[in-house]
């Protein structure tokens, strides 16, 4: 008897890694709340952590945002001006809301480690002091904070890192710890995740990480040649985190830092599901019900609060995920990561990988992410949920 066909996911994961698409990955697949399937390709195991990038803006930000309007810390109609009142964002009105739904007006990306790295070159050296990591992460924040709007304050939907450095300092003040120690105790905890931040200020001395860059800074990702200019580099440490506006935040940003296994990001897609059912661990079904609706101010975006749904084009989650009502919500990881939740059929797809590692310029993932969705939807023969008739 041949295998069953989700089985053979795993000679599709062998033979990217065979080409060069990544050196490794993980995938876990749950249907229903059961594993339906569980891979790993290239030289890791099954507790190898990996460099999630930017799912942190869920697995973390949106995830700790949700227990802490829970509590009644903070909420979406919070004024961006009550943490940052001489912030451009918060001086034209924008509330944590905005930042959740990327329509603050502010711009994707900026590289701020650039200006850091100048003024501190002694970042590089391995024997930093503590106290310049910590004054730089806060140097960083107030830059961030400063940050002229690119566009005005909702009339766009611009994908933003800048307004989630802000979102994650903004939790930290509202919940009165770092963000790391409160992503540890309101949400790695309760779900029972081994993922973790890599604060370099209390690095982590294993090494079941998946390796990303070889130099610090990495080189510019497709599209950023020539922002930041000439900067002194040095080879590349296993198990810092692989952004460097993150690493010069000492490894803990709301946009990108986490470290974890497929298994962790997949148990975090089923609390999800588990919360629009009614389970409470992260947040009451209501909240989730309202972080997952589409934003309600901007027609045609596909971001709801920090999560993104596909588009109608195709997008990396594949034809089938979230083609039918309530749809799909998930995120993408620059490092080659990535969740998909497909709230009708009640399935997670966590694909993690490090294909960077292979160089910026090695996209080819773009093309690997929807093609593995779709095989993931077809081997389970979930890919038509048009009603059957009867008769």
């Amino acid at each position: 008897m041949s295998a069953h066909p989700i089985a053979q996911l795993q000679g599709v994961l062998d033979e990217a890694v065979s080409v060069g698409i990544f050196p490794a990955a993980q995938v876990v697949v749950l249907h229903r709340g059961v594993q339906v399937f569980g891979g790993v390709a290239g030289p890791v195991s099954g507790d190898t952590r990996f460099d999630l990038a930017s799912v942190t803006k869920v697995l973390c930000t949106t995830a700790l945002f949700l227990r802490l309007w829970t509590q009644g810390k903070v909420g979406p109609e919070t004024p961006v001006a009550r943490f940052f009142p001489d912030a451009p964002v918060g001086e034209a009105g924008a509330t944590v809301a905005d930042l959740l739904y990327h329509r603050s007006g502010l711009p994707p990306f900026v590289p701020f480690f650039a200006e850091a790295l100048r003024a501190h070159p002694e970042l590089q050296e391995p024997g930093c002091p503590a106290e310049l990591r910590t004054r730089v992460r806060a140097e960083v924040i107030q830059a961030a904070a400063r940050t002229p709007l690119l566009n005005p304050w909702r009339t766009h939907t611009a994908y933003s890192d800048v307004g989630f450095i802000l979102l994650g300092e903004i939790l930290s003040r509202a919940g009165g710890a770092p963000l790391d120690e409160l992503f540890a105790r309101l949400v790695a905890g309760p779900l029972g995740l081994s993922a973790r931040f890599h604060r370099l200020t209390a690095f982590p001395s294993d090494g079941r990480v998946a390796p990303t860059g070889a130099t610090r800074p990495r080189e510019p990702a497709p599209g950023q040649e020539g922002l930041w200019g000439e900067l002194p580099s040095r080879a590349a440490v296993l198990g810092e985190v692989d952004d460097d506006n993150a690493w010069v935040m000492d490894g803990v940003s709301g946009h990108a830092g986490v470290f974890g296994t497929a298994v962790d990001v997949a148990r975090f897609g089923q609390a999800i599901l588990a919360g629009c059912a009614g389970d409470a661990a992260l947040a009451p079904g209501p909240l989730w019900y309202r972080a997952l609706a589409s934003d309600p101010l901007l027609a045609g975006s596909t971001r709801s609060m920090g999560f993104d749904s596909p588009s109608k084009a195709l997008s990396s989650a594949g034809h089938f995920l979230g083609d039918t009502p309530p749809g799909a919500v998930g995120h993408l990881g620059f490092t080659g990561t990535s969740l998909w939740v497909d709230l009708r059929r009640s399935l997670v797809v966590a694909l993690v990988t490090n294909r960077v590692a292979h160089g910026r310029q090695e996209t080819r993932i773009r093309d690997f992410r929807p093609l593995f969705h779709d095989l993931v939807v077809q081997a389970l023969d979930l890919d038509d949920l048009t009603p059957k008739a009867h008769g």
